[in-house]
């Protein structure tokens, strides 16, 4: 009985030298930085190529976009009650004093084509949705770009005024081409 008994204390033993625990100090610890009386240049000598920042015209029309976010879809609609994707692009430019074509095939006729990899804020993004995919049926504005992630502010059927990523399988299949107009 004796020896079974202290064979389960060091089974017990062994076992738990098996595991871990994590501690917790209750010191905080502090770092103190003295600053530096000479001036430092926060850009680096060799920095990549220094990207255009955006006008404040483009982020009103972003910032107007941006305020229809969750508004549910409706053909043919541009106010708050519901709106479709090219509304939401007309709308967004006309309460910036920026006169554009109503529908997204007459939009994606305007301005000055560019390379996906030249997209930036502001930009339109043009695609075909539809089964037959004979001609453009839907348009986002650009709102965000990080590297090669795209983001975009549309509306959907299913979703109404959200923002997506052309990394998106779907949107990035039915994907056409991209404008810049501002």
């Amino acid at each position: 009985m004796f020896h079974k008994y202290w064979f389960l204390v060091a089974l017990l033993l062994l076992i738990g030298c098996g595991t871990s625990k994590k501690r917790t100090y209750s010191k905080t610890r502090t770092v103190s930085v003295e600053g530096s009386s000479e001036e430092t240049n926060p850009t680096p000598k060799f920095s990549k190529k220094k990207e255009k920042e955006p006008d404040q015209k483009i982020l009103d029309v972003i910032a107007t976009a941006m305020d229809f976010s969750g508004t549910r879809y409706r053909f043919g609609g541009t106010t708050k009650k519901g709106m479709d994707c090219s509304g939401l692009v007309y709308v967004s430019l006309k309460e910036n004093d920026i006169l554009f074509p109503r529908t997204s095939y007459n939009m994606a006729e305007e301005g000055k084509r560019i390379r996906v990899t030249e997209v930036r804020k502001g930009d339109l993004l043009f695609f075909k949705t539809s089964k037959s995919g004979k001609r453009i049926n839907h348009v986002g504005l650009v709102v965000d770009v990080k590297g090669d992630n795209i983001k975009f502010i549309h509306s959907t059927t299913s979703r109404g005024v959200i923002v997506s990523s052309l990394r998106e399988g779907f949107w990035n299949y039915s994907f056409v081409k991209a404008t810049r107009i501002l």
